[in-house]
C-alpha cells in the first residue's frame, strides 16, 4: 500500500452521465414553461378587455329620495305655471284698466262738450228771449200812444171795477170779496157785466178772440204763457197799463206793460 492512500484526492468527483442528463431536462422543462407563459400573456394582450359595472342595488332610502325629488318637481312646475297664470292674469287686468281708463276718459271729454253746447244753446235762448222781450217792450209802449185810453160802456165798468180792487190781497183760489188770484179778480170783473167766464187762467186765455199787443183796447184780457196754457191773467185799463192780482207780496196792483210785457191777448167785449 502506498503511503498516500489514505489521504482524500483534492480533485472533484466526476458527474454521471445520469445527472447531467437529469439537470438538462429539468432546465428544458423550465424553459419550456417560460415560453409557454410567455405566449399565452401575449395571445391574452391581443384580445379586447370587456369591463362589466355592477350597478347599486335601489333600496327603500333610495325610493323615498327620489319620490321625494319627483314630488318637488311637479311642485316646482306648479308654482311656475301658478305664477305664469298670476302675470298673464295681471296684464289683462292692466290692459282693461288701461282700456276702461281711455273710455272713461272720452265720456268725460262727451260731457263736458255736451254741457258746453247745452250752456251756448242755454245762452243764445236766453239772449233770444231778452231781445223778444224788448221787442215785445217796444211795441207795448208804441201800442199805447194808439190805443183807447178812456173806456166806455161795459169796459168802463170792468175796468172801474178792478181799479176799485187795488190794494187788496192777493190768495191763491181766493174769488173775492177782499182777497183775489189773477183769474178769480178777471172773473169777477166781467160778472159785473154780465159775461160769465171761465175759472182759470188756461180756459180765459182763449175765452175771446186773439188780439195783438199794439191794438189793446181797455177790457182786454191780457195773458202770459201760451194761449191755452198762460199761467197769469190781467186787464188792460188803458194808456199801457194793466190791473192783475200780481202775487202774495204786490196785491192787487195797477202796472205798466214794461213792468212786465205779456204773452198776448184776447178780446170778450
Amino acid at each position: 500500500m502506498s503511503h498516500t492512500a489514505h489521504i482524500r484526492s483534492h480533485r472533484k468527483p466526476r458527474r454521471s452521465a445520469s445527472t447531467i442528463a437529469m439537470r438538462a431536462g429539468v432546465a428544458g422543462g423550465v424553459l419550456s414553461t417560460l415560453a409557454a407563459a410567455g405566449a399565452s400573456g401575449a395571445a391574452n394582450a391581443a384580445e379586447p378587455v370587456t369591463q362589466t359595472l355592477e350597478l347599486p342595488t335601489l333600496t327603500a332610502d333610495m325610493s323615498a329620495q327620489v319620490a321625494e325629488s319627483a314630488a318637488a318637481t311637479q311642485q316646482a312646475a306648479a308654482n311656475y305655471q301658478l305664477q305664469a297664470e298670476r302675470d298673464a292674469a295681471a296684464a289683462k287686468a292692466a290692459k282693461q284698466a288701461k282700456a276702461d281708463l281711455a273710455e272713461a276718459k272720452q265720456k268725460a271729454e262727451a260731457k263736458k262738450k255736451a254741457a258746453q253746447e247745452a250752456a251756448r244753446k242755454a245762452a243764445a235762448e236766453r239772449a233770444s228771449r231778452s231781445a223778444e222781450r224788448a221787442t215785445l217792450s217796444a211795441s207795448v209802449s208804441a201800442s199805447t200812444s194808439t190805443s183807447t185810453s178812456t173806456a166806455t160802456g161795459s169796459a168802463a165798468d170792468i175796468v172801474s171795477f178792478v181799479q176799485a180792487q187795488v190794494g187788496d190781497a192777493y190768495v191763491l183760489g181766493s174769488s173775492g170779496p177782499s182777497s183775489w188770484d189773477c183769474s178769480g179778480l178777471v172773473q169777477a170783473a166781467f160778472k159785473q157785466v154780465g159775461i160769465d167766464l171761465p175759472r182759470v187762467s188756461q180756459d180765459q186765455s182763449t175765452a175771446g178772440t186773439q188780439v195783438s199787443l199794439d191794438n189793446l183796447l181797455p177790457g182786454d184780457i191780457l195773458y202770459w204763457g201760451s194761449a191755452g196754457s198762460a199761467y197769469h191773467v190781467a186787464v188792460y185799463i188803458g194808456d199801457g197799463k194793466f190791473v192783475g192780482a200780481q202775487n202774495p207780496s204786490t196785491g192787487v196792483a195797477e202796472k205798466s206793460l214794461s213792468y212786465d210785457p205779456p204773452t198776448g191777448a184776447v178780446r170778450v167785449l
